[in-house]
């Protein structure tokens, strides 16, 4: 069953994110919408029959640069090409939208972003490894 993709609401995105096991600490409302103000913000939710199942959140660092900074599938809805569709959108309306690249952070445990960002032409410019040791923060470009 096909799903539809349309500019969210920040509401919209924390039902997703609250749906997220992976995320031990999910992203607070007010955390977002605090780093959000004042950006150019580009929030685009997926929906299966009015239902949000996923969403990519991003903001323009500056007038051509653009950070991918959030994502997520709800898990019942993973494995059915709706994250690459939002990035394919992303992408789509940063280069209408005039941006030159696209800077994205990962972390290694989530392997599949991982393989979606290098078979989408994502280089790799640094990687930290966590303070605690635990995992790494990959750091990927895409100029378009």
């Amino acid at each position: 069953m096909a799903c539809v993709i349309e500019r969210g609401s920040i509401d919209e995105l924390m039902e997703i994110e609250n749906q997220i096991p992976e995320f031990s600490t999910p992203k607070t409302k007010q955390l977002i919408e605090t780093r959000l103000q004042g950006k150019t913000v580009l929030l685009l939710v997926a929906k299966r029959e009015g239902k949000p199942i996923a969403y990519k959140l991003g903001y323009a660092e500056d007038e051509k640069h653009f950070y991918s900074w959030l994502g997520a599938v709800v898990p019942e809805f993973r494995g059915e090409g709706i994250a690459q569709t939002l990035l394919n959108e992303q992408e789509r309306w940063c280069r209408s939208s005039g941006f030159e690249s696209i800077a994205v952070k990962s972390m290694n445990k989530f392997k599949n972003m991982l393989m979606m960002l290098l078979k989408n032409n994502y280089s790799i410019v640094a990687c930290h490894p966590l303070e605690d040791g635990t995992d790494s923060k990959i750091h990927f470009l895409k100029t378009l």
